[in-house]
């Protein structure tokens, strides 16, 4: 049985929805790292050109809101029917490219370096937990499963409960703050964030096993990629508290 994975895009019965498949094309591993090379270039290109059009003095913050949206409604697509994934995944990833673009240059012209910095460290991440559960340093036992998927849920019920609060002008206490409660709150976020990493690395491994339909490594390289940007993301808001600080 496919194990359960923390990142909402991957989770228990994804699989389960393709046993009727009857095609000859399998998932492999091979295949899914070239998906998600090709929409990891995508995202960098849009990101670029919104990059540059910020710091060209033009107001990209409409390409953000609609980068983001539109992305928000090609991600819930693709969970919901992941025969879509080779269509729409190179879509959303252009569009997720256009608001981190827009974002990450907004962080970089009020903390100088914020960006490569938080771009290595994610990099950096990445290739250490795809060593350690290579080398089976950390395996996704269940138990393993469990936690990260009860922590990230946890992670995004705050969140929202900050969204809806934030609404009525409501701010929850240390969340968004950069002293050393919310800097701490922030590092525990950015391990929970890495730590779904290497369910991804073992969700996608197992479909490859189980002979997964070809289409679904368009879908295994969007789920790697989500929990990519959450990283990066999350990596960057650390860093602006630190910065801030100085």
């Amino acid at each position: 049985m496919i194990g359960r994975s923390g990142n909402p895009t991957l989770n228990d019965n994804t699989f389960e929805r393709t046993r009727q498949y009857g095609g000859t094309s399998r998932m492999t591993i091979e295949g899914t790292v070239n998906k998600a090379f090709i929409t990891l270039v995508i995202l960098l290109g849009a990101a670029f050109v919104t990059w540059s059009m910020y710091f060209d003095g033009q107001n990209v913050m409409g390409y953000a809101v609609g980068g983001a949206l539109i992305g928000f409604v090609l991600a819930l697509i693709i969970s919901f029917k992941a025969t879509t994934a080779p269509y729409l995944v190179p879509i959303y990833a252009l569009m997720e490219g256009v608001f981190l673009g827009a974002l990450s240059a907004q962080y970089e012209a009020r903390f100088d370096g914020i960006t490569l910095q938080a771009a290595l460290l994610t990099m950096c991440v990445f290739i250490a937990l795809l060593l350690a559960y290579k080398t089976r340093i950390i395996q996704a036992t269940e138990n393993f499963k469990l936690g990260v998927f009860a922590a990230t849920a946890g992670v995004a019920l705050l969140y929202l409960v900050s969204f809806v609060l934030g609404l009525c002008g409501i701010t929850v206490p240390y969340l968004h703050e950069s002293n050393w409660i919310g800097i701490g709150i922030s590092v525990v976020i950015v391990i929970i964030a890495a730590l779904n990493l290497v369910l991804d690395f073992d969700f996608i491994e197992n479909g490859a096993a189980q002979g997964a339909p070809k289409y679904m490594e368009w879908y295994g390289a969007f789920g790697l990629m989500v929990t990519l940007v959450w990283l990066y993301l999350e990596i960057v808001r650390l860093l602006a508290k630190i910065m801030s600080r100085d």
